[in-house]
């Protein structure tokens, strides 16, 4: 008879998404993640698979936590761009708080540590990426075809610039002592709405 497992793996996976994201995927060890977790080291390669694919698990949740509630606040009815420029002005302002939103990005974390030489990761940059742009890009559109947007703006170069920003402004984020920094930037940007 199967053993019935001795740990929730939801609850698991969340804590380990929490020190992969605090510390980084090469400055944790399986042993750091034991002694977080609290479940044996059989337990968590039975269950996840070894340190990258419990990483990789943790991306999958982080990207799934927090795409739909973008999707949600870019596809309300009614005009568009108060919701790209509320979306931008948030990232802004998280990259010059103190505090847990210090951590920057765990999908920007992973682009700047692992996508470089790790294929599967950089996939889930890419899949998250692409599908944050589209969702950017269809909120433009809507906006052009409303008239909030002047028709001589190019929807998709509008959505890949801001989502290049809302990335780097996650890295300045992580480092910048200046809040003007990022919220300068932001307001730069969007600017160009127009």
């Amino acid at each position: 008879m199967a053993r019935t497992k001795e740990f929730d793996p939801d609850a698991a996976l969340q804590s380990a998404l929490e020190l992969f994201w605090r510390r980084g995927y090469e400055a944790t060890s399986m042993s750091d993640l034991v002694a977080h977790l609290g479940v044996g080291r059989a337990s968590l390669y039975a269950t996840f698979g070894n340190k990258r694919e419990l990483y990789l698990k943790a991306l999958e949740r982080y990207e799934q936590a927090r795409l739909p509630e973008m999707v949600r606040e870019l596809s309300r009815p009614g005009p568009a761009l108060p919701g790209v420029r509320a979306l931008v002005r948030r990232y802004a302002d998280e990259a010059a708080a103190d505090g847990p939103r210090r951590l920057g990005c765990f999908v920007t974390n992973t682009a700047a540590e692992l996508a470089p030489h790790d294929p599967a990761a950089a996939r889930q940059v890419e899949r998250n990426w692409d599908h944050l742009e589209s969702v950017l890009h269809s909120a433009l559109v809507r906006a052009r075809a409303q008239g909030e947007l002047p028709a001589d703006r190019d929807p998709l170069a509008l959505a890949r610039m801001l989502l290049v920003l809302l990335q780097g402004l996650r890295v300045v984020g992580k480092v910048s002592a200046d809040p003007g920094r990022a919220r300068d930037a932001a307001e730069q940007a969007l600017a160009l709405l127009d």
